[in-house]
């Protein structure tokens, strides 16, 4: 399939695109690369593979929940402006 400049020109028209004279043997030659691409993937063989929708029928791989401290604290609060113990040190905000 190949698009004319008459194609090219009413594409644009719906989709609300001004283009110029000048551009469009451009976007004639970029749209019928597209079609191209496409056309090549209508070759290939997808018998017996089943069609997906989206992915969200697909299980997510899970990890273990597991909490950890980083195993570091004294490099987690080096640059703590006060500390007690391994936790932050904060003012007081509520009496």
């Amino acid at each position: 399939m190949s698009l004319d400049g008459a194609t090219i020109r009413r594409i644009a028209a719906l989709a609300r695109i001004r283009v110029e004279d000048h551009e469009v043997e451009g976007l004639q030659a970029e749209l019928n690369g597209i079609l191209g691409w496409i056309e090549q993937l209508n070759e290939v063989d997808v018998s017996g593979i089943e069609p997906l929708a989206g992915a969200s029928h697909m299980a997510a791989a899970m990890r273990d929940d597991v909490v950890t401290d980083g195993g570091y604290p004294d490099k987690v609060l080096a640059n703590a402006p006060d500390r007690a113990g391994n936790f932050y040190a904060v003012p007081k905000v509520v009496e």
